[in-house]
């Protein structure tokens, strides 16, 4: 797949198949997010694979209260900052940025590979590092489902360059090429 068409195409999915993720194909998602750049190439991270059913029971009573489709998709990950206690010049939580980038390397693999994941932030970091066995002193930024998708979610509708894209400072107006619509580009609705 094309790399503007695997952007295009990736949806958060919420609905998966009864079908086992290979595990060829969990080492290529694995190896995206090795490669994927860090602050100071310090690879702040650790990443647990979760396919116990009784862990995500677990997590989805403990942890995760609000949507059951972490209990049907195969894989569950964990994205673990680790160590947590470097700061960025720029006042940036370091491993924050680092797992925001190898959690996107993680989406946009596993899209390429005609999977379907969904990010979830929306969980209790306290009672997650306790069920995972995470030490107090790092930080699960991110848990992403993972599987075969069983649903097409529409495209969503998503703001013009015109609107997020800004010449010189804050306020500046956007550059001509924000400004033209360009059939040729990407959607709007990706």
């Amino acid at each position: 797949m094309e790399f503007f068409e695997v952007i295009n195409r990736r949806r958060s999915i919420r609905k998966y198949k009864d079908t086992p993720v290979e595990p060829e194909k969990l080492r290529k998602i694995m190896e995206a997010v090795r490669v994927a750049p860090s602050a100071r190439h310090r690879q702040p991270w650790k990443f647990i694979i979760i396919t116990d059913p009784k862990t995500k029971q677990e997590i989805h009573r403990r942890a995760y209260t609000s949507k059951d489709f972490i209990l049907e998709a195969p894989v569950l990950i964990a994205a673990v900052g680790y160590p947590a206690d470097y700061v960025c010049r720029n006042g940036n939580i370091a491993h924050q940025v680092d797992l925001g980038i190898a959690g996107e390397h993680l989406v946009l693999a596993a899209t390429a590979l005609g999977l379907g994941t969904c990010w979830i932030a929306a969980f209790d970091q306290s009672e997650l590092k306790d069920i995972l066995g995470v030490p107090e002193d790092a930080h699960i930024v991110a848990l992403f489902s993972l599987g075969y998708p069983d649903e097409t979610p529409p495209p969503k509708q998503r703001k013009e360059l015109s609107e997020i894209v800004m010449s010189e400072k804050w306020g500046g107006e956007p550059p001509e090429w924000a400004r033209e619509a360009n059939p040729s580009e990407a959607p709007k609705n990706i």
